[in-house]
């Protein structure tokens, strides 16, 4: 062989290689990607919120009338009986202080009614002199009526001014009596507070006793004082009495009805279960951490458990609660792998290292899988959360 023709096949294997290797690397390659297995599981679809535990019936006692409460000793947590354990005494509070306008104006109250006190006495010895003065007028009267001296028309006359100067003699009675209250009583406005509690002697107080049997849950007013009527002091309820209340948004509460299951979580322990009670017929407007007004709904829920299981729960203790919707054994699949075609749900499957377009017909689903009604068999992967880079038919290899 000449040398040209030596040269023109070494150049020649060197360029087709060069070309092999050029198409080999500008070949297609597989996409890798997360395959997901649709299997037959269980499908929990259920509504998440906050909750609160709570009393079911607490009782809040308040001050029965103004006045000095002595200090409350009871803790919360203490026991208490209806009508037999004291939780407070309240004596009744004294008058205020007068200032130095409202003090004249006292003094000048009594000095009204001592003067009173004096017209009305002398009204009364008035009317004693005046019914003196008839009653011997009626004396001689009758004496004269029997000598046939004067008519009979003056003796009546005589009669009826005696008993007008006695009807006037009582009015004069009952006047001063009235006249001696009003200024004892215009007086009783001017005694000082030590006056007052030297007469009264001692501590006439009101004892507040606990109107239900239960437990102290808090003592709202704690410190010795002044309490006007109607102040909260306690508290108390049956903690062994517990319910739970969830407020939910009016579009979630829609679809729960009584008698529905619910699993408490989140509070330290096990999950409990509950049920659905009540759902309150009226909605209240809230404002969330966003700024944004919602209407809410408060779910009331009872616990299925016995009592032992949730003991260590007490009034206001938060919990997690998650109100079923539907529970069920269905063929699922993660709901990354779906996606919308059109009108319809999707996915990609890997079959024979391709991905395959497949409509799919959906059913139940929550926040991590969906149930798959038709379109896929047990067993059957699909791509999760593919990329624009899946199309119908294009090589994939699992990641």
């Amino acid at each position: 062989m000449s040398i040209a023709k030596r040269r023109l096949a070494i150049w020649g294997g060197l360029l087709a290689l060069l070309v092999a290797g050029i198409t080999y690397a500008l070949r297609p390659q597989p996409i890798p990607v997360d395959l997901a297995t649709a299997e037959t599981g269980l499908l929990r679809v259920a509504i998440e919120e906050e909750g609160e535990a709570r009393v079911r019936d607490v009782y809040t006692l308040h001050a029965p009338l103004r006045g000095q409460m002595q200090r409350i000793t009871a803790e919360a947590g203490d026991i208490v009986k209806a009508g037999e354990t004291q939780l407070a005494q309240i004596e009744p509070a004294p008058p205020a202080f007068l200032d130095v306008r409202s003090e004249a104006e006292q003094h000048a109250a009594v000095e009204a009614a001592r003067a009173a006190h004096k017209l009305a006495a002398a009204e009364l010895n008035k009317a004693r002199a005046d019914l003196t003065f008839v009653q011997g007028e009626r004396a001689r009267a009758r004496l004269l009526i029997e000598r046939s001296t004067i008519s009979q028309r003056a003796l009546e006359d005589a009669e009826r001014a005696y008993n007008v100067a006695e009807a006037n003699l009582a009015t004069a009675e009952a006047a001063l009596n009235v006249r001696e209250h009003e200024l004892k009583q215009a007086q009783s406005r001017l005694l000082s507070r030590q006056e007052m509690q030297n007469r009264s002697g001692p501590c006439e107080c009101v004892p507040v006793s606990a109107p239900v049997s239960g437990v102290v849950l808090r003592v709202m007013r704690r410190s010795e004082g002044v309490v006007e009527a109607g102040t909260a002091l306690l508290e108390i309820g049956d903690p062994a009495d517990l319910e739970i209340v969830v407020n939910l948004l009016s579009e979630d509460a829609v679809k729960i009805k009584p008698g529905q299951k619910a699993i408490i979580a989140g509070w330290g322990g096990e999950d409990l279960k509950a049920i659905v009670r009540r759902i309150e017929p009226f909605g209240q407007t809230k404002t969330s951490a966003l700024g944004i007004e919602e209407q809410r709904v408060d779910v009331v829920l009872d616990f299925a458990d016995p009592p032992d299981h949730w003991r260590q729960l007490g009034h206001g203790y938060r919990v997690d609660v998650q109100v079923i919707l539907f529970e069920g054994e269905v063929l699922k699949l993660p709901l990354g792998a779906l996606f919308r075609q059109g009108d319809e749900w999707a996915v990609f499957v890997a079959q024979e290292a391709r991905a395959r377009l497949r409509p799919v017909v959906v059913g139940q689903r929550n926040s991590l899988s969906v149930e798959i009604q038709k379109g896929l068999r047990p067993e059957e992967k699909a791509i999760l959360y593919p990329s624009d880079r899946i199309k119908d038919g294009v090589a994939i290899i699992e990641r």
